[in-house]
């Protein structure tokens, strides 16, 4: 799969998202002709390379005659009343009903009567849908964003002087990871937040991928770090060499003083739980103790529900979490039957093409006590039917 991350170190603005897809190679006259297909006048688009700290990059300015903007309606109409496809219509139409949403909860309106100044005028359409089809143009799958730097300060705009972030890109930025860091001045702007939030499937680290190319979006202010937008152009790791790769939380926490019967329980408990895997480790703890480091490795959305059981279920009084990249086999699950019954099993597909099989413990201890059969031979037997049935292919 072909996916981007943008790298957000000095925040994202509409013209440095389509700044870094024009400089991944996005044709600035296939952008124009594309573009042409939105009933928009009154505007034009320039591409200069210019640099940023030292970098070089592409700056993509979008000039227009008047300011002009639009309510909500205004430009669900304009949308459907284009000529683009009807995936491009609809990711726009999701996109600007999220600013209308944004707008009206920060100035207690009812949605439809929210006036979109900044983000309803034309270079904000042209902004949003250049980028769309941008990434579109490039092949680009996926997005995955860096947590996103926002300035510090305040920005003007036309209710005054407001705080960075402003209010509007606040409200955008709902549940997604941002940081102010010590640059005066406004770099995520409520485009840019849109259009992110709008487009990422994920938020967090670069993911395991090959990187097939680098793009610089400049933005229109000179700071005092480099004024860019990073993305990077590859492909993930499933696709580059059959591998499957995931985020995973890793969750740890020390302990030494619980009763030692009570990890069987833990840790069946973690596993229902969503748990992708639990493991204990003897530890040597403060003042010499022994100790056992409890680790589980489960999916950012039952993050949850493991630190809140390990808090219930151990003596501990807190738990660590962090996040890491986990590449695996593709693999799958399936039954076969053996003179011992039904048997769960699970195939690996291996990077030369061949196939690994593993039975699935519980089912071969069962069928071993039922039969009063070596749980070896139970084994040899799954082993001997997979292979008879082919075991090239995964179930």
């Amino acid at each position: 799969m072909k996916i981007a991350y943008f790298d957000c170190f000095s925040g994202v603005s509409g013209n440095m998202v389509l700044g870094a897809l024009v400089d991944l190679g996005l044709d600035l006259e296939k952008l124009r002709s594309e573009l042409s297909a939105l009933p928009l006048t009154g505007y034009g688009i320039q591409a200069a390379r210019v640099t940023r700290g030292g970098i070089r990059a592409t700056y993509v300015d979008v000039i227009t005659t008047a300011e002009h903007p639009r309510k909500l309606q205004d430009i669900i109409t304009l949308i459907g009343q284009s000529r683009l496809d009807d995936g491009l219509k609809e990711r726009g139409r999701e996109i600007f009903v999220k600013m209308a949403e944004a707008e009206a909860r920060v100035h207690n309106l009812d949605v439809d009567a929210v006036h979109l100044h900044e983000v309803g005028a034309t270079d904000t359409l042209v902004d949003v849908f250049g980028s769309l089809i941008g990434l579109r143009e490039l092949g680009i799958e996926e997005v995955h964003c860096s947590p996103l730097n926002l300035g510090s300060g305040h920005v003007q705009c036309r209710h005054g002087w407001l705080p960075v972030p402003a209010p509007m890109t606040a409200e955008l930025l709902r549940g997604v990871p941002a940081y102010s860091g010590e640059v005066k001045g406004e770099l995520t702007t409520p485009t840019g937040a849109t259009l992110v939030t709008g487009i990422a499937t994920g938020f967090g680290g670069m993911p395991l991928m090959k990187v097939m190319g680098v793009g610089y979006g400049a933005g229109r202010m000179e700071l005092e770090v480099p004024n860019l937008l990073r993305v990077f152009l590859g492909k993930t790791m499933d696709a580059a060499s059959g591998l499957a790769t995931e985020t995973v939380v890793v969750l740890e926490t020390n302990i030494d003083d619980m009763n030692p019967q009570f990890y069987d329980h833990i840790m069946e408990s973690l596993l229902e739980a969503g748990a992708l895997d639990v493991f204990l480790k003897p530890v040597q703890m403060k003042k010499n103790r022994p100790g056992v480091l409890l680790s589980a490795i489960g999916r950012r959305e039952d993050t949850e529900r493991i630190v809140s059981l390990m808090l219930r279920e151990t003596t501990t009084l807190g738990v660590r979490i962090s996040e890491t990249k986990r590449v695996s086999l593709p693999r799958s699950a399936g039954v076969v039957d053996t003179r011992f019954g039904q048997i769960r099993i699970k195939v690996a597909r291996r990077g030369d093409g061949s196939n690994t099989m593993t039975p699935e413990y519980d089912d071969c201890k069962r069928a071993a006590r039922e039969h009063g059969a070596p749980l070896s031979a139970v084994y040899a037997e799954v082993q001997r039917v997979w292979e008879a049935s082919g075991g090239n292919s995964l179930p």
